[in-house]
């Protein structure tokens, strides 16, 4: 099922009529029949086309944390839903055969209507809805609509994306969105060039605005080996986070497995995911490291107070217990940033 879209700008040169894509910084500028960069944005006869509404590449029900999100309902279970595309194209990409490497006649593929995804979250009694897997934005009119019914329904929404969005869009949608996780692939300009075909700048700039308008927001950081595991680079997108975020913001440090056109690295050595943690213990409350078991009796998953250092949520897996006490540290009183409760 294909809409037409919003967001979009006509450009005319000669006798050539050219639609310009305004959801992501891409900005591409397509051809009559032209896809976009992310594979799933065409130009129609002048009309910009979203392809993939209503069309699901993935549906399960997950543990929030996979996602993940340490500080927005623990413990509760999120029906997921995947699309299809991406506007980056990672070397190392986690997901690349419903991000790169897909098409769009897979006779596997779900078709799920907004309407229809509601419906399954009040079947399966889940307050918790998120788009994930892919890149959520690139099929903005999908997740808008699903996500603006969702907020009709009382069902809480989440976003997991790459932070590629382009401010006007990102405005409209964030009125409807209660968390996201925003995967930050390097600081540097240079980096994110090389490995996603991208830039940094606008994923910065995203993630502030999510924060203006009250989105609950955590940042994912998947070291890969030789790629983006410099030290120093590491310490001042910490420094950035706390400067710009807040030191209550959640990070999540992720171990790379070779995937893709990467897979000739090695994963990530348990010893830089903890050098990573220690640096960025000096400048955040919350730091985590996942894609990991059995680091310090994995500690690296549990919340600590950070007033008294009492383990306020015990992780084991996927598995919490909550000593919360009214989102406060049951031994200091301490107020623990997040959001778990209504």
């Amino acid at each position: 099922m294909f809409i037409k879209t919003k967001f979009h700008k006509i450009l005319k040169k000669e006798d050539e009529v050219f639609i310009q894509c305004k959801i992501c910084p891409n900005n591409c500028i397509l051809k009559n029949n032209q896809i976009g960069v992310c594979g799933v944005r065409q130009n129609r006869n002048t009309k910009l086309c979203l392809l993939t509404y209503g069309i699901a590449s993935s549906v399960a029900i997950d543990p929030v944390e996979k996602k993940p999100l340490y500080h927005f309902y623990p413990g509760d279970k999120v029906l997921s839903i995947g699309n299809f595309g991406c506007n980056f194209k990672c070397r190392g990409c986690q997901n690349y055969n419903i991000s790169i490497e897909f098409t769009l006649n897979d006779s596997h593929n779900y078709k799920l209507s907004p309407k229809q995804i509601i419906a399954l979250c009040k079947e399966k009694n889940i307050r918790l809805l998120a788009f994930t897997y892919n890149e959520p934005l690139i099929a903005y009119e999908y997740v808008f609509d699903t996500f603006k019914l969702a907020k009709k329904n009382n069902i809480k929404t989440v976003l997991v994306s790459n932070g590629y969005v382009n401010i006007p869009p990102l405005k409209m949608v964030s009125k409807y969105i209660d968390a996201a996780n925003i995967d930050i692939k390097a600081f540097d300009d240079d980096i994110y060039l090389k490995y996603s075909c991208a830039k940094l700048k606008p994923v910065l700039d995203s993630i502030i605005e999510y924060k203006k308008n009250n989105v609950w927001v955590e940042i994912t950081y998947l070291i890969v080996p030789s790629v983006n595991d410099d030290l120093n680079q590491i310490e001042n997108m910490c420094k950035w986070i706390k400067n710009n975020l807040g030191k209550n913001t959640p990070l999540h440090f992720s171990r790379f497995y070779p995937l893709y056109k990467a897979s000739e690295l090695e994963p990530t050595s348990l010893n830089t995911l903890e050098k990573a943690r220690m640096i960025a213990d000096k400048y955040l409350d919350y730091v985590y490291i996942g894609n990991v078991s059995n680091i310090k009796e994995n500690n690296n998953n549990s919340t600590f107070c950070p007033s008294c250092n009492n383990k306020v949520i015990a992780r084991m897996g996927y598995s919490i217990e909550n000593e919360l006490l009214i989102n406060k540290c049951s031994k200091c009183k301490t107020k623990i940033s997040g959001v778990f409760n209504d």
